[in-house]
């Protein structure tokens, strides 16, 4: 007999639905990473060895000291909220007032504790060994504004909040850090030399540099504030900045690489200079630790604080590599051996590429890449050809001749590669390539791809797609993002289509001193620099474009465009393919938008205005706050849709349309969106539609025909996607070409709104080789999913009640609700962080998309829209059809037998 709770397991069974073992991670992988270090602690000689990280992506994390791997993560809210003002951590240090163990007969204790935020600011105390938070308690400040710079430090169980009033006074505010009961004492100290320009927190110091000269301190939880003055050195005058904080000793603050203590208590070893300093304990004493890059060996030395003296244990010395920058040492500790040799202090550096590197031996243990936590630009790049298809792709660019000369080519060929087949038997062949070696060749489906990533930080990296591996790293130091919200681009100038000659990418940047332009040309599968590599440009970008492919080295050269409106070729003997180029210009602020023509005379380039829009009203008070082209690789397979009564409704395909949306505020309806489709050739406006009382968050998708794009509707608050379609009509007006100056009249416009249950955070159409697969709409979500949203779904033709028409269509009856599967989630349990992007690449399937999603977390895999239609499946039973195929065969052969017998005996009658 079942007992009850074997009976419920049973019922519970049949409502279970997951994916079979086999297949999680099959077409897919994800990286997890924590982001950009801020404050790092390290304990070796705990009962479980820890290494306790905040970043800069409001997350914190414990990751393993020998490894790197990550322990646990616990990602906080965004920004000002979720902003890590302070990590404590208990047990550290010899000091009593970096203890934080629990009264007798509370709960209340901790061993690592965050204040995040400012307005409210939230204290919370976290057990590190399993990342959970014990308690927390918060506070409202009263003056929201000042309180953004406001400064936390922890002292003998005591949290302290400092607010500056920039160039008046300081604000401290005492808490018992468990419980955030205020211990009476607030205090009022006037300080008319503070800026946030030159002051830093120290310890319990707040310390400000005047003058170049002298550095101007206050000790915070002294009894009787004073103004401590202290002289700087001839070397460490006309300082540029703020000093900066040494986290381990109280009040001593890096001054032009060099030690200065504002505290009489605190002793200093004069006379270091290092680019980065940190302290830790060895053999039970205190030591101070500092790093120098000189070129690019990396000296760490160490002195112990008590009399100065060297310690020659742990001096060592190593070459670090280019991609990794400039480094900075964090934090370090050392494992309590008996024999005390060094050997196992573990050196922790942050870089300016956004990188950890743990070093240990004069060696590197490990590194994590959290550049990675910011990709802007992605590109999947076609693996080179291997040796043998590459021969037979040159055959076939042959030139055209008479049947013997192809014969030729052809025998002349084949014995080529038996000879190196013959000379790869006996190990005389030639050796392998590096792509090669690294597996780095074309597939026969074109689904193993290099995928090259371009971070905020200038760092790119070469990935496979199919393993996740970093195959290369490249750094671009003195780069950044353009003015106008616009990031670094990423262009593909030549693909890997063009056998023998290698592809070809760009980076476009500006140049963080100048502000000038900056190009890098490098090959995506390698690495490797182009030509140089970087190139400096003596003007400002303001706009750019691909132009088409010459004919002497299949590279797509870009047009430029800079601030004296002055068009650029880069390689320039590709200007003459600039003439008859049309390019636009947008201003995200005052929502204007000018068109230029561009053409080539007598061996040079002019650049003529020749229209121009203003969106942003007579107030100027709307701005764009979303712009969205069609993709240049897009291909449209069908130029209508068959309607009920069998005729065909026609699309209104335009290249040339970009959709620009803008926001205002309005004093009746709080806010107002206003959505623009404009053809950038002409400057005329095709289309326009307002929303009333709705605001950002904007995501918007552009493809062929169709619009989709979500919102927040402030009157209901919910998320909402409104979907467009353009229709020419049932006759179309040019059947081979569209032409933006003789365009057909204005499209057909259908429309419609659709609720989504949920917080939309990127939304990206699928693509592939032909555009004969369904598209589908993936939408990325707050909660860290990926939907792939089935176009039928969002299609505003969906008919408000079900019609014949409609069913002959195969349209749905409109329900303003839709459908979230579980099934529809390609990444099903594996939940990306923060997502931001969603980049989509056709692959050589037709039935196939790749997927890139990226946000503090990386996810690759794959869809098929339209299932794969084009491959066979993968329970494909080999064995019964090549069981059915020689028995067809063999029986084909034995009737054939024996009908000629046959024939043969009748002859013979």
């Amino acid at each position: 007999m079942f007992s009850t709770g074997t009976l419920i397991g049973l019922l519970l069974l049949s409502t279970c639905s997951a994916l079979y073992e086999d297949q999680i991670k099959k077409f897919d992988w994800r990286a997890v990473n924590v982001g950009a270090l801020k404050q790092v602690h390290i304990d070796l000689n705990n009962f479980q060895p820890r290494l306790l990280v905040s970043t800069e992506e409001q997350v914190v994390a414990s990751l393993c000291p020998k490894t790197g791997a990550l322990v646990w993560r616990q990602v906080l809210e965004k920004k000002p909220r979720g902003d890590i003002k302070l990590l404590q951590v208990s047990g550290f240090s010899d000091d009593s007032s970096d203890t934080a163990a629990a009264p007798v007969g509370t709960t209340l204790g901790f061993d690592m504790l965050t204040v995040q935020g400012h307005a409210p600011a939230l204290v919370r105390g976290w057990n590190s060994n399993i990342g959970t938070i014990e308690w927390e308690w918060s506070i409202f400040p009263l003056n929201t504004e000042r309180a953004e710079d406001a400064v936390w430090f922890y002292s003998n169980s005591v949290l302290y909040h400092v607010v500056p009033a920039w160039q008046s006074h300081l604000e401290v505010t005492a808490y018992f850090a468990t419980s955030g009961h205020s211990t009476g004492s607030t205090s009022k100290i006037m300080a008319a030399w503070i800026s946030p320009e030159s002051c830093t927190l120290a310890g319990t110091y707040f310390v400000c540099i005047s003058e170049g000269k002298q550095l101007i301190s206050l000790d915070l939880v002294a009894k009787s504030t004073q103004v401590i003055r202290t002289t700087l050195e001839e070397q460490q005058q006309q300082v540029v900045g703020q000093p900066k904080a040494l986290l381990g000793l109280n009040g001593v603050v890096i001054v032009n690489g060099k030690l200065v203590s504002v505290n009489k208590d605190q002793a200093i070893c004069n006379g270091l200079q290092g680019s980065s300093f940190a302290v830790g304990s060895f053999n039970y004493r205190k030591v101070l630790a500092y790093a120098n890059l000189n070129d690019k060996n990396l000296a760490i030395n160490a002195v112990y604080l008590d009399n100065c003296s060297p310690v020659p244990e742990l001096q060592q010395s190593l070459e670090l590599p280019t991609h990794f920058g400039i480094p900075s040492l964090k934090n370090f500790d050392c494992k309590l051996k008996r024999n005390g040799d060094g050997k196992s202090c573990v050196f922790l550096f942050s870089t300016n590429t956004e990188s950890i590197v743990a070093i240990q031996q004069g060696r590197i243990r490990w590194s994590r890449e959290e550049a990675l936590a910011n990709v802007i630009a992605s590109e999947f790049m076609d693996l080179p050809l291997a040796d043998s298809e590459g021969t037979l792709e040159n055959e076939m660019k042959g030139k055209a001749g008479d049947i013997a000369s192809a014969f030729l080519r052809r025998i002349t060929t084949q014995a080529v590669q038996i000879r190196s087949l013959f000379l790869h038997v006996i190990g005389l062949g030639p050796p392998p390539s590096d792509t090669q070696r690294a597996g780095l060749v074309r597939d026969s489906f074109g689904l193993h791809k290099m995928l090259v990533l371009l971070t905020k930080s200038g760092k790119i990296f070469g990935v496979d797609n199919i393993s996740g591996k970093h195959h290369w790293q490249l750094f671009l130091p003195n780069v950044q993002s353009f003015d106008n919200a616009e990031e670094m681009r990423l262009i593909v100038q030549r693909s890997s289509k063009h056998f023998p000659l290698q592809p070809l990418c760009t980076i476009v940047a500006k140049d963080a001193k100048t502000g000038n332009g900056v190009l890098y040309r490098f090959n995506p599968i390698t690495g490797e620099a182009f030509e140089g590599g970087q190139l400096q440009l003596d003007y400002k970008i303001k706009q750019l474009s691909l132009l088409p492919e010459t004919e002497q080295d299949f590279v797509k050269a870009i047009l430029i465009l800079d601030s004296s409106n002055k068009v650029h070729v880069q390689p320039k003997h590709a200007e003459p393919l600039a003439n008859g180029i049309y390019l636009y210009t947008a201003d995200v602020k005052t929502a204007e938008l000018e068109g230029y023509f561009v053409k080539y005379a007598g061996g040079q380039l002019s650049c003529t205005h020749i229209w121009n829009v203003r969106l942003g009203g007579h107030s100027s008070e709307q701005q764009i706050i979303g712009v969205a082209g069609k993709n240049p690789i897009e291909h449209v397979h069908s130029q209508g849709r068959v309607l009920g009564d069998r005729s065909v409704l026609y699309k209104y395909i335009n290249p040339n349309l970009v959709a620009f949306v803008t926001q205002s505020p309005d004093a009746t309806h709080k806010s107002i969106l206003n959505l623009y489709l404009i053809d950038v050739v002409s400057g005329s406006v095709i289309f326009s539609m307002t929303h009333r009382k709705v605001r950002a968050p904007l995501h918007i998708v552009h493809s062929e025909n169709w619009l989709a794009y979500s919102y927040f509707n402030e009157k209901v608050r919910r998320t909402e996607i409104t979907t467009i379609e353009l229709y020419e009509g049932k006759t179309q007006a040019n059947s081979s070409v569209f032409s933006s100056l003789q365009a057909p009249p204005m499209p057909l416009v259908e429309r419609q709104s659709y609720i989504i249950p949920t917080i939309v955070e990127a939304l990206r159409e699928t693509i592939t080789e032909r555009g004969i697969t369904n598209k589908h709409v993936l939408i990325g979500t707050a909660s860290g999913a990926i939907i792939e949203m089935p176009w039928h779904l969002l299609d505003p033709r969906r008919p408000i009640a079900s019609s014949t028409q409609g069913r002959e269509e195969g349209a749905i009856p409109y329900i303003p609700e839709l459908p979230l599967p579980t099934e529809n989630h390609i990444n099903y349990n594996q939940t990306i962080a923060r997502l931001r992007n969603i980049y989509t690449a056709p692959s050589g399937l037709e039935s196939t998309c790749l997927v890139v999603a990226s946000g503090l977390d990386l996810f690759v895999t794959r869809v098929a829209p339209s299932k794969t239609f084009d491959l066979l499946k993968e329970d494909f039973d080999y064995i019964l059809i090549s069981i059915v195929l020689v028995a067809l065969t063999s029986g084909s052969l034995i009737v054939k037998h024996l009908a000629s017998r046959k024939l043969l005996k009748q002859a013979w009658k």
